[in-house]
């Protein structure tokens, strides 16, 4: 079947909101070439379990491409109306975009067109950054990394990467110092409550929150839900299942409900959410420190937030895969100083991220070590590359950022 072939009976299965938005847009879809109609129908049919920003996105894409001249539509996609699909196997592309996807990634490959489908791509995407500049945020984005708990005492030369972006603050009183940065995030939390935009993130078990509109995600919170996730993978290793192929179809398939996550009505976009970084992140299932660093990435990606809270805490001593899939390592057989090594890095790329976004210019990053007297703050009212030995608290340090 090619899109122009396509009717409103063929999204009949979509989620609701997924379906209307389909139906709505289908003569567009029909006139879209067979290399990417199913890429952008792929969007919409997850539509219902889409963060506000992505939606806004997928809208303002169908806006643009419907509301374009026929030949700048043309001229827009030709990259991907040249390429020659004649010998793949599209199947049912429609109910299952995402199987196309993989099918045609490799056919691309097979056939030595991935280059010019890359080229295709390129193009589109730079068309639309030109065409619809991303919206600057209605606060500025703080980005919050804790690292290091458990950890006594250590050599190792903590925020090296982020030193020349901000101001290192070596007299900290850590007095509540979690506190303090968790009741910042509630006040951003509680004056500018839009959905999910402002989260906290726990790499252990989280402290309580009592504001609603600050969304929390924790590995503590999400360990019954973790370990079924693990039978599921060491049950489908040990009944055949071959190949990191295979594996990855099997989990790219399961639903929140599979896992024991919720599936109601206004629940599901947290359960979509929590059960890709889950299934699709490698090792977010086993070590806790990947967990935050993959969630906090995806957030910033696709949720675009003004504020994140991530607490890195201490992650499992890593031993041989079978035993890391079964769950049944000791629990307490943890790896204080690994994690914070693990978690230097990942506020590092938490800042990269947070620089890919609208208004980063104009954003503040905090890292602390956690109950100690080291932390760095980027912000545009402080120097960048610069030392501090001034005693300070935390409260003082929100007052920079605030």
């Amino acid at each position: 079947m090619v899109p122009a072939q396509l009717v409103s009976a063929h999204f009949k299965s979509y989620p609701p909101e997924a379906r209307e938005l389909a139906i709505r847009h289908l003569k567009l879809l029909q006139q879209l070439p067979l290399a990417f109609a199913p890429l952008l129908i792929q969007q919409i049919q997850q539509y219902d379990w889409l963060f506000p920003a992505e939606r806004r996105e997928i809208d303002e894409q169908l806006s643009y491409l419907e509301t374009s001249s026929h030949e700048k539509r043309r001229l827009l996609l030709a990259g991907f109306a040249a390429l020659d699909l004649a010998s793949l196997n599209a199947g049912a592309w429609v109910t299952s975009p995402g199987e196309f996807s993989e099918k045609l990634s490799g056919y691309l490959w097979s056939t030595r067109q991935m280059d010019a489908f890359r080229l295709a791509t390129a193009r589109y995407f730079d068309e639309l950054r030109t065409a619809l500049p991303p919206q600057r945020p209605a606060l500025r984005r703080l980005g919050i990394a804790v690292i290091g708990s458990g950890v006594e005492q250590t050599a190792y030369p903590l925020f090296r990467k982020l030193r020349p972006h901000g101001t290192r603050f070596s007299r900290v009183n850590p007095a509540n110092g979690l506190s303090v940065l968790l009741e910042a995030a509630e006040v951003r939390a509680r004056s500018n409550p839009a959905p999910f935009a402002h989260w906290y993130v726990d790499g252990g078990a989280p402290e309580s929150a009592s504001t609603p509109s600050l969304m929390r995600v924790s590995w503590g919170g999400l360990e019954p839900v973790r370990r079924a996730l693990l039978r599921r993978i060491d049950a489908a290793l040990n009944g055949g299942v071959s190949g990191p192929e295979s594996l990855a179809s099997m989990l790219h398939r399961l639903r929140p409900q599979d896992i024991g996550l919720p599936a109601g009505p206004g629940e599901q976009v947290l359960a979509r959410f929590e059960t890709s970084i889950l299934a699709d992140r490698s090792g977010a299932q086993i070590f806790s420190t990947t967990f935050v660093q993959w969630t906090v990435r995806e957030l910033w990606r696709r949720a675009q937030p003004l504020t994140i809270l991530a607490r890195f805490a201490p992650r499992q001593r890593q031993r041989s895969m079978n035993e890391l899939l079964s769950g049944k390592g000791k629990p307490d057989d943890l790896d204080v100083t690994g994690s914070l090594i693990d978690a230097d890095m990942g506020a590092y790329y938490m800042w990269i991220e947070q620089q890919r976004l609208p208004g980063a210019p104009d954003a503040s990053f905090i890292v602390w070590f956690e109950d100690r007297t080291e932390a760095l703050v980027i912000s545009p009212t402080l120097p960048r590359n610069a030392e501090s030995s001034n005693p300070v608290d935390m409260r003082w340090i929100i007052g920079q950022v605030a």
